[in-house]
């Protein structure tokens, strides 16, 4: 049944990030972007990585796609008439070679008939207290200049967005 999910997931997600790239209008690339990080974490979620999969839809779903959703509407752009743009068949057709070729070099790979060791319920459930523990701990300096490089980012995409209102620009040309 895992097994299953795992191709379900994979296929999902690799079909999902195609049209990514594929579509012509970008709040339809948005949204297959959205399916793609859902999807991605599922297979975290096949991993037993839980607490990685909740981060990837907390994070990467909900704030980078916002923001990228926020950018968009800003923009304002027009898309074209055609539904997908014409080089996706080629990224079809790349994509299914770069598959073949780590389909082969798994098949050869002398591990392909050894069976993982499952992970005990201990292990699983300290993963997210030492990573709290990691990153409240050793890596505390990083996550506040993260987080001060972010407070930068969004300060200066808002002075980017801003619009000059047209009265002002008329007293502004008449001045000098």
């Amino acid at each position: 049944m895992l097994t299953a999910f795992f191709f379900y997931f994979a296929f999902a997600t690799v079909v999902s990030s195609i049209f990514t790239i594929g579509f012509r209008s970008p709040v339809y690339c948005t949204l297959a972007l959205l399916s793609t990080f859902l999807h991605v974490a599922g297979l975290f979620v096949l991993l037993h990585a839980e607490f990685i999969a909740a981060i990837q839809i907390i994070v990467y779903v909900g704030a980078v796609l916002v923001l990228y959703l926020f950018i968009l509407m800003l923009l304002d752009l027009k898309s074209n008439e055609s539904f997908m743009h014409k080089q996706v068949w080629w990224a079809v057709f790349f994509g299914i070679v770069i598959i073949v070729e780590i389909l082969i070099g798994l098949f050869k790979s002398p591990i392909m008939g050894k069976m993982p060791v499952p992970v005990s319920a201990e292990e699983a459930i300290g993963n997210t207290q030492a990573i709290g523990l990691a990153l409240f701990n050793k890596y505390l300096l990083p996550f506040e200049v993260v987080g001060l490089i972010l407070l930068g980012a969004v300060i200066g995409a808002m002075v980017l967005a801003k619009k000059v209102p047209l009265k002002q620009k008329a007293v502004s040309a008449k001045v000098e």
